[in-house]
Formats: structure tokens, C-alpha cells, sequence
């Protein structure tokens, strides 16, 4: 299989353990912001926004998968992500740990809000 065209093709090809965390992300992300769309950017899985910003990024890796934000947003929750493997605006989600759910979409809706009320682009 070449490049991924979907978000699908793109989760297929994980192994089973990845294919589980991703496949908990994006659910989230759906139900997060539904009216975002789908979009595979830079070869990996993204949220955009109807203005055509993208609002976060998921990338999956050996041993972890990696939530992108703008680092506003990740800086804003700094105190909640001591557990976490972080970067400019990245997030570390280890296989074989719990999702942090509730962070997760707490950290969708600051970035939906700082796009839509301050105007923040993407990186």
C-alpha cells in the first residue's frame, strides 16, 4: 500500500496495540468537534476546522502515539501533562496506558476556542 488517502488507511496500517490508541482518539476527536473534517497532512491523521485550519494532529509511532496541538494549547494544560512525554506541541500517549479522555477534550475545546475567539492559525 503507498500513502495513505484516509484517516482509515492511515490507522490500518498499526499494529493492533497503535490501531487501538488511534482508534480512541479519533472517536474522540469526532465526537469532540464533528464539524471538523478529516484530512491526511504531512502523512498523518488531522482535524481540520470549516475555515480550513487545522486544529490538531495525530500521528502514530513504536511506542507511542503523538497528539498535536499549537503549543498554546499544549503550554495551557503544562500543570495536567507532568505524566506525559511532551514538545513543542505534542503530546506522548504510551501503548499500554489509559487515554486521558477528559484532558484530550478539554485540550480539543481550548484549541477550538482559541482558532474560532483569538484567531490562532496552525504552526
Amino acid at each position: 500500500m503507498g500513502k495513505p488517502q484516509t484517516v482509515d488507511e492511515y490507522i490500518e496500517g498499526f499494529a493492533e496495540q497503535a490501531r487501538e490508541v488511534l482508534e480512541q482518539v479519533r472517536a474522540l476527536a469526532l465526537d469532540a468537534v464533528p464539524a471538523a473534517s478529516e484530512a491526511i497532512k504531512w502523512g498523518h491523521a488531522a482535524w481540520v476546522h470549516p475555515s480550513g485550519t487545522i486544529l490538531f494532529m495525530l500521528s502514530g509511532h513504536a511506542k507511542h502515539a503523538n497528539v498535536v496541538f499549537t503549543p498554546s494549547t499544549r503550554e495551557a494544560f503544562d500543570a495536567e501533562l507532568s505524566g506525559f512525554g511532551t514538545g513543542k506541541g505534542s503530546i506522548k500517549l504510551p501503548y499500554g496506558r489509559p487515554v486521558p479522555d477528559d484532558l484530550l477534550r478539554r485540550m480539543i475545546a481550548f484549541r477550538v476556542r482559541e482558532h474560532e475567539d483569538d484567531g490562532v492559525l496552525w504552526m
